[in-house]
């Protein structure tokens, strides 16, 4: 009967791209005339090679199109879902009444078997049977006794990640990467060396708010990337945030051309002059180590 389900998808189903593909293996499993196959969204996952997300939306479109069923009443092998195909169901029986017609036979149904007339004794050997529901309402509501871990009737929390067997959970399968500063490492971060990172453009727009881009103007931004490139040569690679940060502060300290040092003169005296406090004192000969000549600037 699944050949006879899979040729009524073939040359009658609407469906169309993966709705298809689930149509068919749905009817891959049917065992009879009822139409009736089960399945599970990972394993219709792994037959179409699509994702569990866009598997289920396909099953959705098929139900509202009424090519579809989902007997919630009945579980297939291992708690999978239950499906019937309502159209291959009723073209199947047309077909076996318009034969026995041929044959002479005039006991036939005049109503092809709906979903309350399910051959239940049929479909358990196919490992479908009736879902099993709490004794009494009552219980379910106030249990006699406590009860630990979770209800079947209570649907579990969603959990981040996926849990049907490694297949992607949404439809979008590649890694994604940002525009810039794309290398990773092992462990999945990005990190580049100092050559390699680039002016991202929220680096560039804080130069430009802080006021930095007028006070060195463009090619006194571009001569202090370029030195700040120069001394940063030999640094082990870092992440692009890392490097942002650093670059930033590069900036904030570099003097536009002809503009003296506030804080030191390299070779000068740098104690700190009157009013400043020790801390000051202190980032002031830092600052001006740091704008001391090393001879590879560019």
């Amino acid at each position: 009967m699944s050949s006879e389900a899979r040729e009524w998808v073939w040359e009658h189903s609407s469906s169309r791209g993966t709705a298809r593909l689930v149509m068919l293996s749905i009817a891959d499993r049917v065992g009879d005339d009822q139409c009736v196959s089960w399945a599970s969204l990972s394993s219709l996952a792994t037959r179409t090679n699509a994702s569990v997300s866009t598997v289920r939306e396909a099953v959705e479109r098929l139900v509202l199109a009424e090519e579809l069923e989902q007997l919630d009443d009945l579980v297939g092998p291992q708690r999978s879902t239950v499906y019937r195909l309502p159209l291959a169901a009723e073209a199947l029986v047309q077909a076996r009444r318009e034969q026995q017609q041929e044959d002479g036979d005039t006991a036939v149904a005049d109503e092809p078997p709906g979903p309350a007339k399910l051959r239940l004794s049929a479909l358990r050997q196919y490992g479908i049977r009736p879902r099993q529901v709490p004794e009494s309402t009552a219980r379910v509501r106030k249990p006699a006794v406590p009860e630990t871990g979770r209800s079947r009737r209570k649907p579990a929390r969603r959990r981040s990640g996926n849990r049907h067997n490694g297949m992607p959970e949404t439809g979008t399968q590649n890694q994604s990467e940002p525009d810039l500063n794309r290398r990773y490492s092992s462990s999945g971060a990005a990190v580049l060396s100092a050559a390699e990172w680039k002016v991202d453009p929220a680096t560039h727009i804080w130069a430009r708010q802080q006021g930095h881009l007028d006070r060195l103007g463009e090619q006194g931004l571009l001569a202090a990337d370029a030195k700040w490139r120069a001394h940063r040569a030999d640094f082990k690679p870092r992440s692009a945030d890392a490097w942002a940060a650093d670059w930033r502060s590069w900036v904030a300290r570099e003097h536009a051309s002809g503009r003296p040092n506030l804080y030191a003169v390299p070779g000068k005296n740098t104690a700190a002059p009157g009013g400043m406090t020790r801390a000051e004192a202190h980032t002031a000969a830092l600052l001006a180590a740091l704008d001391e000549q090393t001879g590879t600037e560019g």
